[in-house]
C-alpha cells in the first residue's frame, strides 16, 4: 500500500513514542487479551456516542440552545482529537497530520505501519468511524426539512469534524495517491478475492485455528 511519509520532519513535542514503535512498549502479558487497548477503544466510542446522544435528548434536560450547542461541540472536539491523535494510531496503526515547511507551504502526510493489529479493535474503530457520520447525515436532513436552521449549523460542524477523520484514515489505509472511488473499488475486490480463496482452501469441517496472529494494516 502506498503511503506518504516524511522522514526529515520532526514529530510534535508531545509525541513521546515514535510512530510504529507502540508494540515494543506494550506489556507482553496483554498480547493474548481480546482487547489490547480497552480504554482507548472505550473512549473512541464514548465521545462519538455522547455527542449524538446529547444532540438527540438535550431538549429533555435544557431548553437553552446555547448550553446544548456548547456541550455537543465540546464532545465533538474531544472526539476529533482522540480519534486523530490516539485511537487511530493505537487501534489500526494509522496516522494523518499536517505540517508547514520553512517556505510557509502546508503539507498533508498520511502514514501507515505494518504491525500486529487487534482485529476486534480494528473492527470497532472502523464501525465507529463510518457509522457516526451517517447519523449526523440523517440529522442534517431532519434539521434541513424541519427548517431548524440553528441546529443545522451544529450538525454541519459535526459532519465536518467526523468527515475530516474519516477521509484522513481512508487515505492512510488505502493509499495517499488514490481517490476515494478507486480505494473503495480496490477494497471490494480484495475482500471478494480473499473470501473466495478462503472458501476454496479451508478444509470442510476443520476446527477453527487456536492461535491466529492478527494481521497488520496493508
Amino acid at each position: 500500500m502506498a503511503s506518504a511519509t516524511v522522514r526529515n520532519v520532526p514529530l510534535l513535542d508531545d509525541d513521546t513514542i515514535p510512530f510504529g514503535e507502540e508494540d515494543e512498549m506494550r506489556d507482553p502479558s496483554t498480547a493474548a487479551q481480546k482487547y489490547t487497548h480497552p480504554y482507548v477503544t472505550f473512549f473512541h466510542l464514548f465521545f462519538r456516542g455522547a455527542s449524538i446522544i446529547i444532540y438527540m435528548f438535550c431538549g429533555w434536560f435544557s431548553d437553552s440552545f446555547i448550553t446544548s450547542f456548547v456541550f455537543v461541540v465540546l464532545f465533538l472536539s474531544a472526539d476529533f482529537w482522540t480519534v486523530k491523535n490516539i485511537s487511530g494510531r493505537l487501534l489500526v496503526g494509522l496516522r494523518w497530520w499536517n505540517y508547514v515547511d520553512d517556505d510557509g507551504k502546508s503539507h498533508w502526510v498520511f502514514e501507515s505501519k505494518n504491525s500486529r493489529i487487534n482485529k476486534h479493535e480494528q473492527r470497532i474503530f472502523w464501525l465507529g468511524l463510518i457509522l457516526c457520520p451517517l447519523f449526523w447525515g440523517l440529522f442534517f436532513l431532519l434539521a434541513l426539512f424541519g427548517l431548524k436552521f440553528k441546529w443545522l449549523l451544529l450538525v454541519m460542524i459535526a459532519i465536518a469534524l467526523n468527515a475530516a477523520n474519516l477521509y484522513g484514515y481512508i487515505k492512510c489505509n488505502y493509499g495517499a495517491g488514490k481517490d476515494l472511488n478507486s480505494a473503495a473499488t480496490d477494497f471490494v475486490k480484495t475482500q471478494f478475492f480473499k473470501n473466495a480463496v478462503d472458501m476454496m482452501t479451508k478444509p470442510s469441517g476443520a476446527p477453527p485455528p487456536t492461535n491466529v496472529r492478527p494481521t497488520g494494516v496493508v
